[in-house]
């Protein structure tokens, strides 16, 4: 006997990403697949070890020593203590993402979208790029000091991106979190990571306190733009064209530029900028889904 008193469809909302299995996977894959924050936070750690490992035989090898001291004014030694390490780490994340079957999924388009408004961060960044580009005393610098900042850059922009708003965010998804977690997450491991430099470099307790701070705010960005975008290579030239223009604008500046204002304060500028849109993201998401869960109570016309 049929219950003609059966409900009526309902309006569910459904996440364009779901984890995909298969009998066919190794342990291996299985593990990753499940995702998680402390899988995230985990392969994190193992990317920051196997970077550090990295430095430290480079810079042992003859003519390594040298690039120790992270010698930013010459383009050997930034080639080599720094470009070098970081694109050997980048080619172990590949490798990984390789491994368990996500190089399709990290590079090919994403299935979230943001609205209009994280355009305000990507243009933030943007105009402090070119701002510093157009300040920079090329005279000073060197054809070949910033050809290899902007590789180096392009190295660090590739492994840092892929790492945090690539790795990170599908581990964070595929165990189902909310994209505010995703956002704190992929920003907040990012910050960590140069947490780092404390131990590594002489910066002090108050440079690396400011550059965590500063992280988290530009990885906000970072996120929101792959987010917008769909795109992960987004995320990764904006992050490409930062470090190279910043460093060298604050050892090679032009003069009474008036252009030098935007990159003296990037700092407060990011920070600023990645809080409020973080702010607004969360009040955004919040609605989306209150909005969706009433949608989920309403039957079907």
């Amino acid at each position: 006997m049929v219950n003609s008193h059966r409900r009526s469809p309902r309006r569910v909302r459904v996440d364009p990403s779901p984890v995909s299995t298969s009998p066919t996977q190794n342990p291996w894959q299985r593990f990753w697949d499940r995702g998680g924050w402390w899988r995230a936070l985990l392969l994190a750690a193992a990317y920051y070890g196997v970077y550090q490992l990295l430095s430290l035989l480079i810079n042992h090898l003859p003519g390594g020593q040298a690039a120790a001291g992270l010698d930013t004014s010459d383009p050997l030694g930034l080639l080599i203590g720094t470009a070098l390490p970081i694109a050997l780490g980048a080619a172990v994340l590949i490798g990984f993402a390789a491994s368990v079957g996500w190089l399709r999924p990290l590079f090919g388009p994403q299935p979230r979208r943001q609205r209009g408004w994280v355009w305000i961060g990507i243009g933030v960044v943007v105009a402090i790029n070119a701002s510093a580009l157009i300040a920079l005393d090329f005279g000073s610098a060197g054809g070949a000091l910033v050809a290899t900042w902007l590789l180096t850059g392009l190295c660090i922009g590739l492994a840092e991106e892929l790492l945090t708003r690539g790795v990170v965010v599908e581990l964070m998804r595929r165990a189902g979190y909310g994209e505010i977690a995703i956002a704190v997450a992929s920003a907040g491991i990012f910050a960590a990571l140069h947490s780092g430099n404390l131990f590594t470099t002489d910066q002090g307790v108050a440079t690396t306190a400011a550059q965590v701070v500063y992280t988290f705010g530009f990885g906000v960005i970072m996120y929101l733009a792959l987010r917008l975008t769909g795109r992960l290579i987004v995320p990764i030239l904006l992050h490409a064209s930062t470090d190279p223009m910043i460093l060298l604008f604050s050892e090679h500046p032009t003069q009474g530029n008036p252009l030098e204002l935007l990159p003296m304060l990037s700092t407060p500028l990011i920070v600023a900028t990645g809080g409020l849109l973080l702010i607004v993201f969360v009040v955004s998401e919040r609605r989306v889904g209150a909005r969706d869960a009433a949608n989920a109570d309403e039957p079907w016309p």
